[in-house]
């Protein structure tokens, strides 16, 4: 099968035949239609986070179930389903407690290097995030999958299974935003402008949208922005604090700055709570003022939106299907596996919401 091989930051990906394990014990073989471009992925292309080369990247996809493992249980055959790097086993600490993004059994969310699913020119090949959707078939833990109603158009369904499901846990479980209060969104990519539309779902009644580009700042009140702040403004956190008259109840970071981090909590209002989504680089330190905590002002980070994806991304479905939810919005252009490289390109630029790679 083809798919794109990373072979390092710097360098592009090329687009190579590799071969495939069938499925294992749990495991569950997708023919994938449609693969995401994510922020999230570039960080690793820039080499802001490290993982073991060469790599299938991509963790933000949707497809058809080709064939099942023994005891799996959740999908069969033909199945339409979005994967989710939140792969849990269901009997960790952290699952029995309703944290499953951050399972802890590293025979199911298995570290970075360990599984051997991929191979190219017959040696080694290593999936990324346990996924590895740059490529035309995907073998996963069962546990990686959701079924998803067959009518759900699967280029829209991808972006749930990253991007849309980060916005709306982070605004649904992560803060768990109440309706009436105020909400500042940090950055409008994917991510954020997902969590801007959650915010406006949950009933937020004034929801101000930061970025450096006009052009985002424009395509957020289509998903629910009240105002718009220019990120550059070395002022941002003082004039949201007086337009708000006392700051916001919620701010959301879904860039992965330490500007931006530090301003998020800045804008707070006392007892305001802001969740940072976005990745900061490893080795960034935050600094934050120690007498903002006396006013009880918080700060949290989240992963993926602290989700509960069995769940959400069916509910999203459903939003979706009822004409609530803007996902053909979300979709900025429709690219060929050949061309990764220059929807990367085009993310570095800004400007886009969401590429995505569409499989023949």
């Amino acid at each position: 099968m083809k798919a794109a091989v990373f072979h390092g930051p710097g360098q592009p990906m090329t687009i190579e035949n590799i071969e495939i394990e069938k499925p294992n014990r749990n495991e569950v073989l997708v023919r994938t239609r449609v693969s995401g471009l994510c922020h999230s992925d570039l960080h690793f292309i820039e080499g802001k986070y490290p993982t073991p080369v060469p790599a299938v990247l991509g963790h933000e996809a949707a497809g058809v179930v080709e064939a099942v493992g023994k005891d799996v249980t959740h999908v069969k055959p033909g199945d339409h389903v979005v994967t989710c790097l939140s792969v849990f086993c269901g009997h960790c600490e952290y699952c029995v407690t309703g944290h499953q993004t951050i399972c802890s059994n590293t025979a199911v969310k298995m570290p970075p290097g360990v599984a051997r699913r991929l191979r190219w020119k017959g040696e080694h090949l290593n999936q990324y995030l346990n996924l590895s959707t740059f490529a035309e078939q995907m073998l996963v833990h069962e546990n990686a999958v959701v079924k998803i109603r067959e009518d759900m158009p699967l280029d829209l369904a991808a972006l749930l299974g990253c991007g849309v499901l980060t916005g709306y846990g982070s605004v649904v479980h992560s803060a768990q935003l109440e309706p009436g209060t105020t909400v500042a969104v940090l950055g409008c990519g994917g991510v954020g402008l997902s969590t801007i539309h959650a915010a406006h779902l949950a009933g937020a009644a004034r929801i101000i949208a930061i970025d450096i580009d006009p052009a985002k700042l424009e395509m957020a009140k289509i998903f629910g922005a009240t105002d718009g702040m220019d990120a550059k403004d070395p002022d941002m956190a003082a004039k949201i604090i007086e337009m708000t008259q006392g700051g916001v109840h919620y701010a959301f970071e879904c860039i992965g700055l330490k500007s931006t981090t530090e301003a998020s909590f800045a804008m707070l209002r006392p007892r305001g709570l802001s969740t940072i989504v976005g990745m900061i680089p490893l080795g960034t330190k935050i600094e934050l003022h120690g007498f903002d905590f006396l006013r009880e002002r918080r700060i949290q980070g989240t992963m993926m939106g602290s989700n509960h994806f069995r769940l959400d991304i069916p509910r999203l479905v459903e939003f979706h299907m009822q004409g609530r939810m803007k996902l053909d919005q979300l979709v900025s252009n429709r690219l060929k596996l050949e061309q990764i490289n220059d929807g990367f390109s085009a993310l570095q630029r800004g400007g886009i919401a969401r590429n995505v790679i569409v499989f023949d």
